[in-house]
């Protein structure tokens, strides 16, 4: 399979070359993407970099890791790569975990894999006691809104996808800043992709990330819970109706009904001092109960609904008719 890599770069300036230097053999193509980078990146990649796989786009405006990623991916798939790795700049990303993380699809076993700093616990010991907290937080929020239980540190940007699978998303609407890795991951599920995680160590020195706690807390908490929503809705609504699609509305419907009753009289009872009379209470108790518990179902079965089953050998000559349909003017500038 022909191997592409893409680095989005914003004020990576100082770290770009020695991440392109340790580049494996493995890769065809490199794709430095200068999101209009304060520091010309992609003019310093040019000037210094002899290798001959790599190549420089430039965006006229900063659009985001997110968008810097997305005109490196579209780049990649018009010059015919077939497997895709998103590496960042800053050099927190060993290039020499490459083949491990691509080695996945090219056994056809994966549509997408990703990098997991928390597999080991060893890796964890340069990983800020912030970062490590905060980042188990979001897995369990990431979670509940892409379907991938079985997937951990989702704003791990260390990724590979598969030219099949890219080739079917929506790149107009994915996230094009922060909540890239996450939205992808929702996007991936809607897809029905097989989504695998490599064990990998993150790198930390003296660069310091463009990512801010407050962005997260402001920000990430209302897109999850529209993917959480919108997920649902695409995969026990529209696309499908199933046991787990009755015990969502079934659950909703009683919990909702035991809520509103029982909160309806004990209102009563505490306006008018009124004790309120034992069936009243089953009444409105034993929704609340059986709705709780069909949700947990309906929460079990989803847990088991995680895509096993890759795309990629269904989809191989979907994926190359697709991106050698891809115009070029649609394509970042070199």
């Amino acid at each position: 399979m022909r191997v592409a890599v893409v680095i989005p770069s914003y004020k990576v300036r100082s770290h770009i070359l020695s991440v392109l230097a340790q580049i494996p053999e493995v890769v065809d193509a490199v794709y430095v993407v200068d999101d209009k980078c304060p520091e010309r990146t992609g003019e310093h990649v040019q000037q210094h970099s002899k290798d001959p796989r790599v190549h420089v786009i430039f965006n006229e405006i900063n659009q985001g890791v997110g968008g810097a990623t997305l005109a490196g991916y579209r780049r990649a798939l018009f010059d015919g790569a077939e497997v895709i790795v998103k590496l960042d700049g800053d050099g927190q990303m060993d290039p020499e975990n490459i083949p491990s993380l691509i080695r996945p699809i090219q056994r056809g076993s994966a549509d997408y894999t990703k990098g997991n700093r928390f597999y080991s616990l060893e890796n964890l010991e340069g990983m800020p006691f912030l970062r490590k907290f905060g980042n188990t937080a979001l897995s369990f929020i990431s979670k509940v809104s892409s379907g991938y239980w079985n997937v951990m540190d989702p704003t791990n940007g260390y990724t590979a996808i598969h030219a099949g699978a890219l080739s079917l998303l929506p790149m107009s609407k994915i996230e094009k800043r922060y909540f890239f890795e996450s939205d992808m991951l929702f996007r991936l599920n809607t897809i029905r992709a097989v989504v695998r995680e490599v064990p990998m160590k993150a790198i930390y020195g003296e660069e310091k990330s463009n990512l801010s706690i407050l962005k997260v807390l402001r920000d990430f908490p209302a897109k999850h819970l529209t993917r959480f929503f919108k997920r649902i809705c695409y995969n026990y609504v529209l696309r499908d109706f199933n046991v787990c699609s009755i015990e969502l509305v079934a659950g909703l419907a009683l919990l909702a009904f035991g809520s509103v009753f029982g909160g309806y009289y004990w209102y009563r009872a505490a306006v008018h001092f009124v004790p309120t009379p034992t069936g009243t209470i089953m009444l409105a108790v034993l929704p609340i109960i059986v709705g709780v518990q069909l949700l947990l179902a309906a929460i079990s079965l989803d847990v088991a609904n995680v895509p096993g089953e890759p795309l990629q050998e269904a989809l191989e000559f979907e994926s190359r008719r697709k991106g050698l349909k891809i115009p070029p003017q649609k394509v970042a500038n070199e």
